[in-house]
Formats: structure tokens, C-alpha cells, sequence
């Protein structure tokens, strides 16, 4: 693996739980239409792919990127709730602020499919969003899997994309790197299970963000 020149981290799940938080935003958007709430263990399981994928599997739909004025609406209520609410139960995950601490020589980049306006609002909560000197989320492009937030963030800093470090906690993260030739590392204790990451073949799977600043290190020497 060669050193990085600059990383790009996941958010949710990666450097934030929030799932709490995109159980409430969910079952508010449900609640408005008249429909029941979900648990938290079936709304994790559609965290991944943005908010259109998230809000059509709430609400049994197909997931299309066509206009539809009734879907439209419920994701703009979803969206509204969470840059409304960003960060009533979200915390830091575990080891996030030390890696963040450690990596902090380097140009780093937040690479999200979360809807722009709660993924800025819920760094701005947090207290982190100075730490990154890019982010790319929804809204802003195509989304991963797709190469291209890799890419972006390649750009935005000027730096080859092969130098570039994706980390994630799902396999979307995963497949985006490896798209845009740049390495992929996985974290473990996120949103997604071990079985999803191994099967996207990340150069690396890791227990925890405390392990990834001696990665770095040994990357570097």
C-alpha cells in the first residue's frame, strides 16, 4: 500500500453513529404520510446509498431517480427533519477524533451519499467540519459506488488518485475506491457486516479508526 497524500472518510457509520438519528428523521417522514414507524435494525439496513434509496425502501417504493412528485416530497421532509435535528443522539465513533488528531498533516476530505445540507449541519453540531478541508456529499454528484466523490476529492486536492485513501464502513465506500484506483480500507462496527465488506475485497480491514493512524505510519516508511 503506498502512503496517502490525502484520505477521504465515510460518515455515517464510520466517523459518526447516527443511526439513531436517521431512525428519527425516517419515521417522522412515515409518520407525516400516515405509516407506521420502523425499527432501527430495519432502517439500518437501508443507510448506503442516499437519501432517495433510504426513503423509497421506508416506504416500499421503487428506487428510481425518475421525477415523482409524491417520493420527492417525502425525501424533502426527510431532509428537512435531519439538517433540522443533525445531532440529537449522533456521537463521534469510537477512535474518530484520535485518528482525525493523528491525520491531521494530511488533507482530509468527508465523502458521503448523505443529503449535503444534514451532513454539513451535523459536522457543524459536532464541532468537526474545520477538520476537513473537502466534503462531497448528496446532492453533489453521482454517489458511490460510483468513482466519481473519489475522484473529486483526488482533484481537490491535487493529488493522484491512487495516493488517495477511502475508509468506510460499507461496501459502497469500498467499490467507489476501488473504481478511481484508489485504495480501500475497511472499518469494522459500523452500519454494515463483515461478510458485505470482504466481499467489496478492501486492501484492508480494520477493528477500529484507532488502528488506522500506525497503518498510515507504516504505509509511509
Amino acid at each position: 500500500m503506498k502512503a496517502p497524500r490525502a484520505v477521504a472518510f465515510d460518515l455515517d457509520g464510520t466517523l459518526i453513529d447516527s443511526r439513531l438519528d436517521i431512525v428519527a428523521a425516517c419515521n417522522h417522514t412515515l409518520a407525516r404520510a400516515g405509516r407506521a414507524p420502523l425499527s432501527a435494525e430495519i432502517v439500518s439496513t437501508f443507510v448506503g446509498d442516499g437519501v432517495r434509496a433510504l426513503v423509497a425502501r421506508a416506504f416500499g417504493v421503487p428506487e428510481t431517480d425518475a421525477p415523482d412528485p409524491q417520493l420527492d416530497a417525502w425525501c424533502e421532509a426527510f431532509i428537512a427533519y435531519g439538517a433540522a435535528h443533525p445531532a440529537t443522539h449522533t456521537t463521534w465513533m469510537p477512535g474518530a477524533l484520535q485518528a482525525l488528531d493523528a491525520l491531521a498533516g494530511l488533507p482530509l476530505a468527508v465523502v458521503t451519499n448523505k443529503a449535503r445540507v444534514v451532513a454539513l449541519a451535523v459536522l457543524d453540531a459536532l464541532g468537526g467540519r474545520s477538520r476537513f478541508g473537502f466534503v462531497y456529499a448528496g446532492g453533489d454528484g453521482l454517489l458511490k459506488p460510483r468513482p466519481d466523490p473519489v475522484v473529486a476529492v483526488a482533484r481537490a486536492f491535487e493529488v493522484d488518485v491512487e495516493r488517495v485513501w477511502v475508509v468506510g464502513d460499507a461496501e459502497q465506500d469500498i467499490l467507489a475506491a476501488r473504481a478511481a484506483g484508489a485504495t480501500a480500507v475497511a472499518v469494522r462496527g459500523g452500519f454494515h457486516d463483515d461478510a458485505r465488506l470482504q466481499a467489496a475485497s478492501p486492501e484492508v480491514i480494520l477493528s477500529s479508526l484507532l488502528e488506522l493512524p500506525a497503518l498510515v505510519q507504516r504505509a509511509a516508511s
